[in-house]
Parts: C-alpha cells; sequence; structure tokens
C-alpha cells in the first residue's frame, strides 16, 4: 500500500547523499518533495503540514548542520517524524481488572468487522486468553452466520442467540453476553455491532446504546485503509458520535493509496492498535508505529519477522537441526530441508516476508512477481522420493529422477536441479553451523576461511612439487639430501647458532669483485 510513498521519499533521500553540507535551499527542495510525496499518498493535509514544520525546523537547526553526514540526519529525522505522526509509542490493550474485558468493534458497513472480530479472537487466544466473540450485527444479511464461520475457523466461541436478518434486539444480545461469559468462564467479550453504507443518526444510536449497555473497556474504531480521505472524516464522525479509544486498519494489503490511514492517529488524536493486511486470520498483528515508519523508509522490519519466526519455529527442532549440522553436512537430509520449508510457509506468504528485510526495495519487482508455487512443486519433488533417496540423495541416478519427475509432475532437470542446490545449500549450512561463517572469504574471522580451509592449506604447503624432468628432480634431490647433512652436523662445524657462516669461510673468487 506505501509502495509509492516509499519510491518518492527514497528518490529524495537519494539526491542528497553525498553533500558533505546542506543549505537551506537544499533542505526546502527535500521538504518540497517529501510534501509532494505525502499528499499523493493521500496524506490528509493538516497531517502534512505539521510534519514539514517538524522536519524543516530540526533539518533547519544544529543537528544537521553539525552532523558528520548530514543526509543521513535528516533521514533520521524524517524517521522520527514519520513515526510521532503515525501515533508515537505502541499502544497496548486495556484490560479490566476483574474479567469479561469487554472490546466493542464499531465502523462502516465493508470494513471487515466481522473478519476482524475473528482474527482479533485467534490473536488473544495466542496471547493466553479465552474470547468469546458476540454477534451484535443483527441487520445485514446473513452476518450473524459469517461471524459462526469465522470463529469456528479461529478456534474460538461463538455468542450467537439471535439469528439476525433484521430479527433480534442487539443491545439486549450484548447484555446477555456479559453474564454468558461470566458463567463460561470467557476473559474476553469482543461484540461486533453493525455498520452502515455511510455515517448516519439510526446507527450511531444504536452503537451509543449498545456502549452504554455493556460499558467496553476498549472501544475499536475499525476503517478501511483504502477508502481514502473518508476515512479520516468517518473517524471524526465516530469519535464525536460515539467515541473510541483506537483504531484498527482493515485491508492493508491493498493497492490503494493508504496515507489517510496514516492521517487518523494523527487528526483524531487516538492511536492505531491493529492492522490487518491479508485475508488469513493469521493476517493481523498489533501496530508498531516505529515499525511501520522503518518500512515506509525502506528500512525493513526485522523485528515483526524475527517475532513471526519464533511464533512459528520450535526451539528444541531448531536446536537439533543445529547439532546435526555441526555433525557434518551428511547428517542434514532432505526430510529435514523439507521440514524447514514447511515452517517457513507457515509464516506466511514469501514475498511479505522479504519486503520485511532491509533494503528489499531495490528489486520489489522481482519479490512480486515471485512464484509462491515453486516451494510446492519442491515439497512434491520431495514427497516423491523414498526415504533412502532423502536419506542420501546421491544415490539418485537417471532412472530414479526420472521417476520422481514423473511422481511429482515436473521435469527430470528439476529434479537434478533441486538435489544440486540442496547439496551446495547443506555445505554451506554445516559450514556455518561449524563456525566456518560464510564460504568464500578467508582470512576474515567468522566469514568464512575457518579452520576446515586453514588446514586444506597447509596441507597443500607441506607436499614441494616435484619438476618433470628426471635430471633437474635428482639434482634437487642431491642437493636436499646435502642440506640435512648440513644440518645434522650442528652449528659448532660448518656454521653458528644463528646460521652465520664460520670464520675461515672466504667468498669465491667470482664474488670477490663485487666487495671492493
Amino acid at each position: 500500500m506505501f509502495d509509492t510513498l516509499s519510491d518518492r521519499l527514497a528518490a529524495t533521500f537519494k539526491n542528497l547523499r553525498g553533500k558533505g553540507r546542506l543549505s537551506e535551499a537544499d533542505i526546502d527542495a527535500t521538504a518540497r518533495d517529501i510534501r509532494i510525496a505525502l499528499l499523493e499518498a493521500d496524506v490528509a493535509l493538516p497531517a502534512v503540514r505539521a510534519f514539514i514544520k517538524q522536519v524543516k525546523e530540526r533539518a533547519l537547526g544544529a543537528e544537521v548542520s553539525q552532523a558528520l553526514n548530514p543526509a543521513q540526519q535528516v533521514i533520521k529525522i524524517v524517521n522520527e517524524e514519520l513515526i510521532t505522526i503515525l501515533g508515537g509509542d505502541t499502544r497496548r490493550l486495556r484490560f479490566a481488572k476483574q474479567p469479561p474485558t469487554v472490546i466493542m468493534l464499531a465502523g462502516l458497513q465493508g470494513a471487515g468487522k466481522t473478519t476482524l472480530a475473528g482474527k482479533l479472537g485467534q490473536w488473544l487466544q495466542k496471547q493466553g486468553h479465552t474470547p468469546l466473540l458476540v454477534a451484535c450485527d443483527l441487520q445485514r444479511p446473513n452476518a450473524v452466520n459469517q461471524l459462526s464461520v469465522v470463529a469456528e475457523r479461529a478456534g474460538v466461541a461463538v455468542f450467537a442467540p439471535e439469528p439476525g436478518n433484521g430479527v433480534g434486539d442487539p443491545v439486549k444480545v450484548a447484555q446477555d453476553s456479559l453474564e454468558y461469559a461470566k458463567s463460561q468462564q470467557y476473559d474476553i467479550v469482543v461484540v461486533d455491532t453493525a455498520g452502515r453504507l455511510g455515517i448516519d443518526q439510526e446507527m450511531m444510536q444504536q452503537a451509543a446504546d449498545i456502549r452504554d449497555a455493556v460499558h467496553p473497556d476498549e472501544i475499536l474504531f475499525v476503517v478501511d485503509a483504502m477508502i481514502g480521505q473518508d476515512a479520516v472524516n468517518t473517524a471524526e464522525a465516530f469519535r464525536d458520535g460515539v467515541g473510541f479509544d483506537g483504531v484498527v486498519l482493515s485491508k492493508l494489503d491493498g493497492d490503494a493509496r493508504g496515507g489517510a490511514a496514516l492521517s487518523i492517529a494523527h487528526v483524531t488524536g487516538k492511536q492505531i492498535m491493529f492492522a490487518s493486511n491479508g485475508e488469513k486470520l493469521d493476517d493481523f498483528d498489533a501496530f508498531h508505529p516505529d515499525r511501520m515508519a522503518s518500512r515506509i523508509l525502506g528500512m525493513g522490519d526485522m523485528l515483526s519477522l524475527i517475532e513471526k519466526a519464533e511464533q512459528t519455529f520450535s526451539q528444541a527442532e531448531a536446536e537439533k537441526m543445529a547439532a546435526n549440522l555441526a555433525k557434518g553436512p551428511k547428517e542434514f537430509t532432505l526430510d529435514d530441508f523439507l521440514q524447514q520449508m514447511e515452517q517457513v510457509r507457515k509464516m506466511g506468504s514469501l514475498s511479505k516476508l522479504l519486503g520485511m528485510l532491509p533494503g528489499m526495495g531495490q528489486i520489489k519487482d522481482q519479490i512480486n512477481n515471485l512464484d509462491e508455487r515453486d516451494v510446492d512443486r519442491t515439497a512434491a519433488i520431495i514427497k516423491s522420493m523414498t526415504p533412502g533417496e532423502r536419506a542420501d540423495p546421491h544415490i539418485i541416478n537417471g532412472s530414479r529422477r526420472a521417476r520422481i519427475a514423473k511422481g511429482s509432475g515436473v521435469e527430470v532437470s528439476a529434479v537434478k536441479s533441486l538435489v544440486e542446490r540442496f547439496f551446495d545449500a547443506r555445505k554451506m549450512m554445516s559450514r556455518m553451523a561449524q563456525g566456518g561463517g560464510m564460504p568464500g572469504m578467508p582470512g576474515m574471522p567468522g566469514m568464512g576461511g575457518g579452520p576446515g580451509r586453514q588446514k586444506k592449506q597447509q596441507k597443500q604447503a607441506k607436499g614441494k612439487r616435484q619438476s618433470g624432468n628426471p635430471m633437474k628432480r635428482k639434482a634437487d634431490a642431491a642437493a636436499a639430501a646435502a642440506r640435512r647433512e648440513q644440518q645434522a652436523q650442528g652449528p659448532g662445524q660448518d656454521g653458528n647458532a644463528f646460521g652465520m657462516p664460520p670464520e675461515d669461510f672466504e667468498l669465491p673468487d667470482e664474488f670477490k669483485k663485487f666487495m671492493d
């Protein structure tokens, strides 16, 4: 969603790099480019004005003029101001002192409240809570049925006593849900309310009545990040009519200009708390302003990537695999490779994971064109092998390759390529596990050229190459024998302890003329 904004900002900062000192004209031009980039990204004008004012004031101050690298200092200022406009520190949920904690979802129809209720329920369950989803959207056709399906997929409980489709009182359902939650030991109640296509008095009144009936600990305003400037207007209307404590951004994976979503925290004074960036139930997480600012500026989001890996990968399995690799390459089999690959797939889309790495914005087109099915093809190839072939791929010959290719529906060349790439990857991972670092960089500790390579070089140095000429080989052998005999005589006869010649030593006549 923020690709266009990221590209414009990257181009702006590129013009600054290489300048040892920034003039006032340079800062004005940079501020103008940033302003245009933000307005094109649909960021609200009041937010843009406040942002540019802060950046210019700080850029013209002493922190840039006295910096060793002014361009980097300007980027640092823009990053910090982006974090501020996005809400500053990460905002956490407030929980009630006496359960259940009541969370009420509000927003327009089509913003994604019902799906988001399921995502939030699953996220809370992973945090160790027992949430209950409550169907209070009794107007929209099949809204109750949709929430039940989403809750079943998320593995959380649902309270839906009324069929909906215009039947039932949403305020009574909300009240009854609290008693049900207390009796069934649910510690969090998530209330899904009705929306409208636009702001109207009936919807506002119903939301206010539910609020007064259940006294929610958190009211979350769900906003579609793709609707542009109307998101800010709707947020202001809800803030004044019903009130809310935090914002949830949905459809953050869209390709629309999402700048309006960035403006909500500044315009309403309420922070963004959660963000939904996909259709799957797992595509949902707490919103971190500092990480989002880092991603917009093309610096990646390593913290989120690490958290995803920690949630997906088993610590015991990772330690077991590392121990196997340290023993030697042969301990790492295609079964281990397949297991690792499946764990990576559990983390989500490969293009999204790569997008979290710093500097990946430069190869954005290649990442977007990445074929996710390549991983499935690789898994199919490995699963078409026998247990013996997976344990020892060296036994895979031509006839075996043909059988595997037929079983997995690929070309024979694909099987051969996979096995070769597996051997290369296994060697590299084994070397890294043994402390050798990355191969191909000798002499740098931790960066390759580890103990194995040094030993190999020492072995090669021990054996001296012999000449192919028999006469020269014989002369070399005689000279070596003479040297060994001279060393055996000791320093007291033909030399001293420092290898100096004896006192009665004389230079040959042909060398004496050079000493005159």
